[in-house]
């Protein structure tokens, strides 16, 4: 597998490049005001690279064409030119007039469009489109994991997964995955946030570059212990992949055990009415709080009361951003022991079986047990972030990638 990092070697010469910046196109389907990890990597990507300098001058003239609306977001605060939900004939123009397209995520309008014109293609995977055709990597309607029917040729169990909504939409689906692998093997670099991805994808020119987030957004907070029970938090959407059911499950085992604590919810989602009932019938109302989706000065309020953060997603994770976000902020991490998960996490938190109740409430209960190896895995994570998941060494990775294809 190819690692981008002996690229770097290769572009010292930067002033033997011409003195105009690099033309790169970004295209991301989603991007602010829309919520969620790819919109939020790709506004730090372009907004890093924008940074760049060479001699003084931009070393990049970022575009970044999105299908999201503006809405009332307004885009002159970016040092980047947003242009919101092009036509077919635009989009075209804007990458021919491009030196280099980078697509998050396998986009099959802008893939065409650069592979029609000739352009240097480099495409960042944020999910598993590629390889599954619901995109999830998981079984419907049940959200069980799947063990990779595509890639294995059981094309029938593909159809089946997907038929919920008609077999003529899952055999779309299904074709338009392979579409999307032919264009992925066009391009110049496949680029993957974790080694465990890039494993699954089965691609050529694999590069892995995990995100990253800005070292100095969130302050570390290093509380473990609170006064009052303990805090057991969850941040992510309210959808059923991420696991708060099974969070529910476990803290009625805890219950169960006699164990003293409180939950805090945070985020929203279409499963929220449902969770919210589901407490109320469990009679676990009085020991959890739904925040709702917070902003930043509350979120840090709440989270630096947590004891720990639980991540028991059930599937569809390609790296863990809400893992290396409290890891940032030195809280311990207790998540399902997905691929990605494992990865980024690295020894510096506590894992368990995906998708079981009684090993994450087994988990939770050592640590409760044990305040101290609390507080040093939420240090462990802290020092592991800094290393490898910074915003700085996420853009120059991108860079000398974008340096090496850039006509």
């Amino acid at each position: 597998m190819q690692n981008s990092a002996n690229s770097n070697a290769n572009f010292t010469e930067q002033n033997n490049r011409p003195q105009n910046p690099i033309k790169l196109l970004i295209y991301s389907h989603f991007f602010p005001p829309s919520v969620g990890g790819v919109e939020t990597i790709t506004l730090a990507l372009a907004r890093g690279l924008a940074e760049l300098r060479v001699g003084g001058m931009p070393e990049f003239a970022i575009t970044v064409v999105t299908q999201t609306p503006q809405s009332d977001h307004d885009d002159t605060l970016f040092s980047f030119s947003v242009i919101r939900q092009p036509g077919f004939a635009q989009l075209r123009a804007l990458i021919k007039e491009s030196d280099l397209l980078h697509v998050a995520g396998p986009a099959l309008g802008a893939l065409f469009c650069g592979w029609i014109a000739g352009k240097p293609m480099v495409l960042e995977h944020h999910g598993f489109q590629a390889i599954c055709p619901n995109g999830q990597l998981l079984i419907e309607p049940e959200d069980a994991p799947c063990p990779g029917h595509f890639m294995a040729g059981n094309h029938r169990k593909c159809l089946s997964c997907n038929s919920g909504a008609g077999w003529l939409a899952s055999g779309k689906l299904w074709i338009l995955t392979f579409v999307r692998r032919f264009f992925a093997n066009q391009v110049k670099a496949n680029i993957t946030p974790t080694r465990w991805l890039g494993g699954l994808l089965k691609l050529p020119n694999v590069i892995d570059i995990p995100h990253g987030i800005e070292a100095n957004s969130l302050v570390a907070s290093s509380v473990a212990t609170t006064a009052g029970d303990p805090v057991i938090a969850f941040q992510g959407r309210l959808v059923t992949t991420k696991g708060v059911r099974l969070l529910f499950e476990a803290a009625l085992l805890l219950r169960e055990r006699g164990r003293a604590f409180q939950l805090l919810i945070i985020g929203d989602g279409p499963e929220r009415a449902s969770l919210e009932h589901l407490a109320r019938e469990t009679n676990l109302a009085a020991q959890v709080t739904f925040a709702g989706r917070l902003p930043k000065a509350q979120l840090e309020g709440a989270l630096s009361r947590a004891f720990v953060v639980v991540v028991p997603s059930l599937g569809g994770e390609v790296f863990g951003l809400v893992l290396v976000e409290n890891m940032q902020r030195s809280l311990p991490i207790v998540a399902s022991d997905l691929g990605a998960f494992t990865e980024v996490l690295g020894g510096a938190g506590v894992t368990f079986r995906t998708g079981e109740a009684g090993e994450l409430a087994r988990q939770l209960e050592l640590l409760l047990d044990d305040p101290a190896k609390a507080v040093q895995f939420g240090r462990l994570g802290h020092q592991r972030m800094l290393e490898f998941f910074g915003r700085g060494r996420m853009i120059e990775k991108h860079a000398s990638v974008y340096r090496r294809f850039a006509t």
